[in-house]
């Protein structure tokens, strides 16, 4: 925070409070007039201009000694007597007006007082005097050689040679340092807490806005002032009344820049305020009028928007996917939507701007999926542009809820639902989708088979995306009947190849092949290649589970020429890390991080963040298997830390487990059983038991539990592992990425001396699912083999058939193969053949301990 200056100049406006911020644009500013003659701050009302340039010129004042003057036109009235700008100035110079009726014009006489030596004069709140101002600087320019001007206006002069520098809001920690240094001049106890940056955030930065909020500290908390910012003209009332009149109130503020605009100016700056923020396309599209003789006609909507960005209440943003974006600031924004209320244009409007949303929503979804052909450029910057139209998707989806408009809703809800499976943002459009199906239900309306059917096979898609296997199969075979229906062979394809998913994921092989099946004869025709694809990636993630490998490489492979072949390079990301799983399994390490390091650029690309975790996740799974600690660290916490940014449990789980394998391999035996134990809370949590578990998981699992059983007993293990199951998953995940856990009960059982002793995680209440452990109740791990079933791994191991371990053990083949299917339950296998392989890795394993 930098102090008042010490020094005072009576021709400077006095600095009464602390100047906060800017400080990189006081020394640019500087620079700039040690070159530049005309400099003009411009910047919306209350956005701290005229502090700005006396804090700028209080800075030149030992440059120029005693030529630096201050003009406040901010009274000064258009319609007074002629030449009002250069009677200021003439007033602050001390000098005396031209004679009336003499030849010599004021400019001149001002010049001729100015002289040549360096002097900057400062002319503040020229926006209501701009013809006026400019010409008086390009006379004084002219005429005095040694002469800056530094002039504030909410639009620039345009004079010859004139630099404009936009003022832009205080950066967030400066906003957060504003208000706590006014709200303290009026409550010397103030305390800032979290609500400040909600504030700041809601005002944009806006220091005005700021000022007056602070003010409010007197008599409201800050949290009640966020929670009034609705009505923020109604709450930002009160202030200095030394003040301008136009900045005692916020309103006031924007008033005075809205009676500087011209008819179609003030009709499109309402209009413009049913966005969060748009293109010069979009602004054509909803505000300009149909009718010829309409207020705002098509051809001069872009002369418009530019004079609105000159006059500092629209604001220009990046470029976007090709195009330039704008906004208004938040304040500026409700202030134009109360007026478009007023002028009764609020519903057509904003009914414009949801129909302009649903159009281009669905247009992108073709391009999305490869209905129409289009490069993985224009598909990748499809991706960012919906991250900047987030804002409008939901006022639109918003609108269409409040009217009513079921149909019109759940048809955005369609059209974008791939982007927010890419982004891992399904939990928010699933709560979207389910509000419009909700309200269908509660209306006892019908829509059109074309709407209903694609609607809820995306909602199943969706689901399937946040990996929700139980809503995911519900939805999508309530989806088929009316897709069917429809003739929509690309969305019944779509629910086909999620109801395979799901069956996959829940060990359901022979029902996901004979949906496969359905969806692959009705996906032969052009342009459902992404179906295609996808289904083949899909059957290639089912022949994983059960085990036939080489029916997954080459499904896997077909999926990734298809995907490459429409260049959609997500769906190929996702058939190559479907190929990375598969060399894992073959222990083909090198081929396997070949894969998944293929996968990342794309996924990286649209900020993918399910696909990154999963890949990020196998990666760090091969920098386990080869010893690499520090390297499978970083990869699995990049991993980790997305999925709990998705919220995709069934992803934290995985990873998880793998973050319990490292810390076994550190040293940390209880946090490994802990750990694992979380992992499997996690998974039995999102709906069963077998859901999400890769081929292997089980005996993965035993390669890392049965070396501690070994060293810390098992009824010890059974203890952390029931503690694991029932630690909520954003402690499991906080200890994983921190290493350390908040202090909680330790197990009864002490730890062996050989190992370091470390801090439990929190013991949580049970969930209320089918009665869980108690933590303080000994579980035991879903992958432990009984003493029996170790017998008969063994018996597998040696070549032996059913019949040939019965009567090893004397006991019936009906017996030996129910033990059979729990081993291959239980290690996660599909063939006598993995629990052979694993038999002799296992005993290999316990040899070297």
């Amino acid at each position: 925070m930098t102090s008042l200056h010490p020094d005072a100049d009576p021709r400077l406006p006095a600095e009464t409070d602390t100047f906060v911020g800017r400080d990189r644009d006081v020394a640019d500013l500087r620079r700039l007039l040690e070159s530049l003659r005309a400099v003009t701050l411009c910047g919306a009302g209350g956005i701290g201009k005229t502090r700005l340039a006396v804090r700028v010129a209080r800075s030149l004042l030992e440059a120029r000694p005693g030529r630096v003057w201050f003009a406040d036109l901010s009274d000064v009235a258009v319609d007074g007597p002629p030449h009002p700008v250069a009677r200021r100035v003439a007033a602050v110079l001390g000098v005396a007006d031209a004679p009336a009726g003499g030849d010599r014009p004021p400019a001149e006489v001002l010049a001729d007082a100015i002289g040549s030596r360096p002097a900057l004069l400062v002319l503040d709140n020229c926006e209501h005097l701009v013809p006026d101002c400019a010409a008086l600087v390009e006379a004084l320019l002219r005429d005095c050689p040694g002469l800056a001007v530094l002039a504030t206006s909410r639009e620039p002069l345009r004079v010859t040679g004139e630099t404009v520098w936009r003022v832009p809001p205080l950066e967030p920690a400066d906003a957060v340092r504003l208000f706590v240094d006014r709200a303290r001049a009026v409550r010397p106890d103030f305390t800032a807490t979290g609500a400040v940056s909600e504030v700041s955030r809601a005002l944009d930065g806006v220091p005005l806005a700021l000022e007056l909020a602070a003010a409010r500290v007197r008599v409201l908390s800050v949290e009640q002032i966020a929670q009034r910012l609705g009505d923020r003209f109604r709450l930002l009332s009160a202030a200095d009344r030394n003040a301008p009149p136009r900045q005692r109130t916020l309103r006031a503020a924007i008033d005075w820049s809205h009676e500087l605009l011209g008819p179609a100016e003030r009709v499109l700056l309402r209009r413009l305020s049913v966005f969060s923020g748009w293109t010069l396309a979009q602004a054509e599209l909803v505000c300009v009028d149909e009718d010829p003789g309409g207020d705002l006609p098509p051809e001069v909507l872009l002369d418009l928007l530019t004079a609105l960005v000159d006059k500092s209440l629209v604001t220009v943003g990046d470029e976007v996917a090709g195009a330039t974006r704008f906004r208004l600031l938040d304040s500026i924004r409700q202030y134009a939507a109360e007026r478009l209320d007023a002028a009764g244009e609020t519903e057509s409007t904003r009914t414009r701007h949801r129909d302009a949303i649903l159009e281009a929503a669905e247009r992108h979804a073709e391009a999305a999926l490869a209905e129409i052909p289009a490069t993985w450029a224009e598909r990748a910057a499809l991706f960012r542009l919906y991250d900047a139209e987030l804002g409008n998707v939901r006022a639109a989806l918003g609108w269409s809820l409040e009217r009513g408009d079921l149909e019109e809703g759940l048809r955005i809800c369609t059209a974008l639902r791939s982007y927010w499976i890419v982004r891992g943002r399904s939990a928010e459009w699933a709560a979207w989708t389910d509000r419009f199906l909700d309200r269908l239900a509660e209306d006892g309306a019908r829509l059109p088979a074309f709407v209903r059917g694609p609607a809820l096979a995306a909602r199943a898609q969706l689901a399937a995306g946040s990996r929700d296997f139980p809503r995911a199969a519900d939805q999508a075979a309530a989806a088929l009947e009316p897709c069917r229906e429809s003739g929509d062979d690309f969305m019944t394809a779509a629910a086909l190849i999620t109801l395979a998913e799901a069956a996959t994921a829940t060990g359901r092989f022979d029902e996901a092949d004979a949906r496969l099946d359905e969806a692959e004869a009705l996906s032969a025709g052009p342009g459902q290649e992404w179906n295609r694809g996808y289904g083949r990636s899909t059957r290639g993630h089912l022949r994983l589970r059960e085990g036939r490998l080489r029916d997954a490489g080459e499904l896997l492979e077909s999926a990734l020429r298809v995907m490459r072949d429409i260049d959609h390079r997500w769906g190929a990301a996702h058939a190559l890390i479907g190929l990375g799983r598969l060399a894992a399994l073959r222990g083909d390490l090198a081929a396997a991080r070949d894969r998944f390091d293929a996968a990342l650029p794309a996924l990286a690309e649209v900020g993918a963040r399910p696909e990154l975790a999963r890949a990020l996740a196998g990666i760090g799974r091969i920098a386990l298997d080869r010893g690499e600690a520090a390297a499978a660290r970083g990869s699995l916490t990049e991993s980790l830390e997305l999925s709990r940014a998705t919220g995709i449990r069934l992803d934290a789980a995985r990873t998880l487990a793998a973050f319990a394998e490292l810390l076994a391999c550190e040293g940390d035996l209880r946090g490994a059983v802990l750990l694992a134990g979380a992992a499997e809370g996690a998974r039995t949590g999102t709906g069963g038991a077998r859901e999400g578990r890769s081929p292997g998981t089980g005996a993965r699992l035993e390669r890392v539990l049965e070396p501690i059983r070994r060293k810390l007993g098992e009824p010890l293990v059974a203890q952390l592992w029931g503690q694991g199951r029932v630690t909520p998953v954003d402690d499991a995940i906080a200890y994983a990425l921190s290493g350390s856990a908040p202090a909680g009960p330790e197990p009864s059982e002490p730890s062996t001396p050989s190992e370091p002793s470390m801090p439990s995680m929190p013991l949580a209440a049970p969930v209320p699912a089918p009665a869980p452990p108690s933590p303080a109740e000994p579980v035991t791990p879903p992958s432990t083999l009984t003493a029996r079933e170790r017998e008969i791994v063994a018996l597998v191991a040696r070549g032996l058939s059913n019949r040939g371990i019965a009567e090893e053990l004397v006991i019936s083949p009906a017996t030996v193969a129910r033990h059979v299917t729990n081993i291959l339950t239980k290690l996660g296998f599909a063939s006598r053949a993995q629990v052979a392989a694993w038999a002799v890795d296992h005993a290999n394993g316990e040899r070297e301990d």
